[in-house]
Parts: C-alpha cells; sequence; structure tokens
C-alpha cells in the first residue's frame, strides 16, 4: 500500500457536497468513481474528492481521461492523486490545476508519455 499524499489539493469535499455542487445524486458521485470519471479517497475515514477536480459544478473536462491514462499505467487511486498534484511549475503549479486552464492537454500528453 502506497503512503498517502499529504500536500496537495487546495480543499477537499464530501461525496455528499459533491453530489449536491453536481447536481446530481450520490448513486451518481458513486458511479462516476466506479467509472474512473472521477478520484475520490480516504481521509480520516471518508471518501473526499479533491475541491479542484470539481470546478463550475461539473468534473473538470479531460480529468476522465487523465485518470483512465494512469489507471492504465498502473497508478491506484492515492498514486494518481499523487501524480496530479506533483508540484510542476511548468504546467502552473501542477497538474490538477492544468487541467482546469489552458494547459490540460500538455498534462494529459505527460500522463499518456506514462504508459510507454
Amino acid at each position: 500500500m502506497t503512503e498517502p499524499v499529504t500536500s496537495g489539493p487546495a480543499g477537499w469535499i464530501p461525496l455528499p457536497d459533491v453530489s449536491e455542487k453536481l447536481g446530481v445524486t450520490i448513486s451518481k458521485v458513486h458511479q462516476l468513481i466506479r467509472e474512473g470519471s472521477l478520484l475520490a479517497v480516504r481521509r480520516d475515514g471518508i471518501r473526499v474528492v479533491p475541491a479542484e477536480l470539481v470546478a463550475n459544478a461539473t468534473v473538470l473536462k479531460h480529468l476522465p481521461g487523465v485518470l483512465t491514462l494512469l489507471h492504465d499505467a498502473g497508478y491506484n487511486d492515492e498514486e494518481a492523486l499523487g501524480w496530479l498534484y506533483e508540484p510542476d511549475e511548468s504546467l502552473g503549479g501542477n497538474a490538477a490545476l492544468a487541467l482546469g486552464g489552458d494547459r490540460a492537454r500538455e498534462a494529459k500528453r505527460r500522463a499518456q508519455a506514462l504508459g510507454f
């Protein structure tokens, strides 16, 4: 088992709040997580989502594709979280922040390169 990421997201959103923010049922949030469209990890026994990943009442556009690439490269959820929040100034801070801006394609390209 890998060590949990200790730094990274600006905040954590519990799943019921994610449901409210996205305007979907909690069942749909669980489905998004199962499908790999959304990343949730346990913190203090509660499943939470990094706040940056659900911006403007939607899941970041490129997040599902990046999560698929990371999982295909052998990353588990904690490792994927670590990759998304690894400091990288060339991406404007880290890949998670890049996915919400104009560097999203570069972050996705880098995730794709992990599989090779």
